[in-house]
């Protein structure tokens, strides 16, 4: 019985240690003033049901979304206690901020205090009621107005606690023109105004109201491994060591024996080396070309494989894939994949299609199908209406349905593929590695 009496006590006093121990290192991850992750949402979320519920209806309210560097200005300004002079107002950055006894409710009773102050708005002038105040209401409901942040602290004073509430919008609201006031929004249909830069209409919960909203991400495309994406271009900015449409092909850091092309952060290898570095000696195979065209050799793959996949294999074999650089080429490499025997066709069971992928890409920065060598393609044997993906298909393919002549296609599309040997790479093959 003592043995179970002191087992308990351990645990109690295992619990206090783990809870007294926690509890203020959760705590001081928050800055003075800031608001946490739930109160983050619950704020920016109010702000939003308050703002698509004015009357007369906004035709051109925009949606508030969160700034981080907004909530530390009004944590810091809460911090204070509103102490000191108030910030200056300026274009870029309007303030609402209020001291209340503690206990009194918390932020969501301080915005519908806010809101509140509308019912002493009046529209059609512009002015608040005597003797009441509306700067609260008006900057809240700023059309304008796209970002927001803000921060709570308690306050100790001589005549007990309180709470201060503090909120900064950018841009700033709450003007005057020759002594009129500017009016918060233009009334009108919910969302009749949003302009093309703000294109879409936010409902909320009830579908009642409407906010202006900008897409999150209206051109449709996620960058991996870290890349930010430029809204204005669609363009993946990728960060140290990736390259691609999407940030998705990781630089192979060095070139042993060959050039880094840095558009692609991948090796162009010397002849007789192989390899993602380019550090692999090839032994250069002894048997006869599937096609030779004007001294240089092409090689048909029996399997299939994403456009780098197929890139890094030709390569390992010291080859590359294969460059068509006029009608000749096109003409003899259409005619014998479309004469391939039984023996000659995908033996991997996961192919997609019966397309060949060749050594063509769309670079987005260079806005043109440049070689992998790097060079622009002077020479085009695109399909009728290819290429059509605007930029989503990245890789260039021989479509079979399309007698071989070329398409667009995704990158990561599994294909076979032609690997092609230049006359340095052939004259190798005769001597030992």
């Amino acid at each position: 019985m003592k043995l179970l009496v002191l087992l308990v006590c351990n645990l109690l006093a295992w619990r206090v240690s783990e809870t007294g121990s926690d509890a203020p290192e959760k705590l001081s991850t928050l800055a003075p003033g800031a608001l946490s992750v739930k109160e983050t949402f619950l704020v920016l979320s109010l702000h939003n049901k308050l703002r698509s519920k004015v009357q007369p209806p906004a035709a051109n309210m925009q949606k508030l979304e969160w700034s981080e560097e907004l909530g530390r200005a009004a944590g810091a300004r809460a911090a204070a206690c509103l102490g000191g002079p108030a910030p200056p107002r300026s274009p870029q950055l309007g303030w609402s901020e209020e001291l209340q006894p503690a206990g009194t409710g918390g932020f969501a009773a301080v915005l519908e205090r806010w809101f509140a102050e509308g019912r002493h708005y009046d529209y059609g002038t512009g002015r608040c009621a005597a003797n009441a105040t509306c700067g609260h209401y008006t900057q809240l409901v700023w059309a304008t107005a796209g970002r927001v942040g803000c921060g709570r602290h308690r306050c100790a004073g001589g005549r007990g606690h309180s709470e201060a509430f503090a909120c900064a919008y950018s841009p700033g609201g709450n003007w005057e023109v020759s002594g009129m006031p500017v009016l918060p929004y233009q009334r009108g249909p919910w969302c009749s105004l949003c302009t093309a830069r703000l294109s879409g209409c936010f409902k909320s919960w009830d579908h009642g109201g409407g906010l202006c909203e900008v897409p999150r991400n209206p051109c449709r495309v996620s960058c991996r491994n870290g890349g930010r994406l430029d809204m204005s271009s669609c363009q993946c900015a990728c960060p140290p060591g990736y390259t691609g449409r999407y940030c998705q092909v990781r630089c192979s850091g060095q070139c042993l024996h060959g050039k880094l092309r840095k558009e692609e952060c991948s090796c162009l290898c010397d002849p007789g080396y192989g390899g993602a570095e380019c550090g692999t000696k090839i032994r250069f195979p002894f048997h006869a070309c599937d096609v030779q065209i004007d001294g240089d050799c092409f090689m048909v793959s029996p399997e299939a494989d994403t456009y780098y996949g197929a890139k890094t294999k030709c390569q390992e074999k010291g080859a590359m894939l294969a460059q068509i650089r006029n009608q000749k080429v096109q003409d003899i490499l259409a005619f014998y994949l479309s004469r391939l025997e039984t023996g000659n066709r995908v033996t991997d069971t996961d192919f997609e299609t019966g397309n060949f992928w060749i050594g063509l890409t769309y670079k987005t920065s260079r806005a043109s199908f440049r070689w992998d060598v790097g060079e622009p393609s002077s020479f085009s044997s695109f399909a009728f209406g290819q290429p059509d993906n605007q930029g989503f298909g990245n890789c260039v393919e021989m479509q079979a349905a399309a007698a071989f002549n070329w398409n667009d296609q995704r990158c990561k599309t599994r294909n076979r593929y032609i690997c092609q040997f230049a006359q340095e790479h052939i004259s190798l093959w005769q001597q030992e590695p």
